[in-house]
């Protein structure tokens, strides 16, 4: 991404991020998190990665609240960018945190022996018959 669609997508975060704690009332849509957002070259969409932290089970609820959201969420936002036009928001679920716990619950559960004592590497040997 280009500088620009750098701090714009950081700045839409953070507007969407606050407006989802202090302005939205839907009830569906407390405790969840703007985890990154990504720009098109043009700017002209938005595709924000959402979830709600510890709980998968609230996906098809919070993807209809952000739905019935948008339009206000798109207004605020475009009010508070100056942009010439407000970018169309594109809501995703983000599952990376769901991945990255499943596989850290598989690498937890590998039974791996512990490397058995080696001997002196060979280089070792040789700095001691130097001196």
């Amino acid at each position: 991404m280009s500088i620009k669609q750098d701090r714009m997508s950081e700045r839409i975060q953070g507007i969407l991020s606050e407006l989802l704690l202090r302005e939205v009332s839907d009830p569906r849509l407390q405790h969840i998190t703007v985890t990154e957002v990504k720009l098109d070259p043009e700017l002209m969409f938005a595709t924000i990665y959402i979830n709600a932290l510890g709980d998968e089970s609230r996906e098809p609820e919070v993807m209809a609240g952000l739905q019935r959201a948008k339009g206000f969420l798109r207004r605020e936002v475009g009010k508070r960018i100056r942009l010439r036009n407000s970018p169309d928001l594109v809501f995703h679920w983000d599952k990376t945190l769901a991945r990255g716990e499943r596989m850290h619950q598989i690498i937890s559960s590998l039974d791996i022996p512990a490397d058995p004592v080696k001997p002196a590497k060979a280089e070792d040997q040789d700095d001691s018959e130097l001196e």
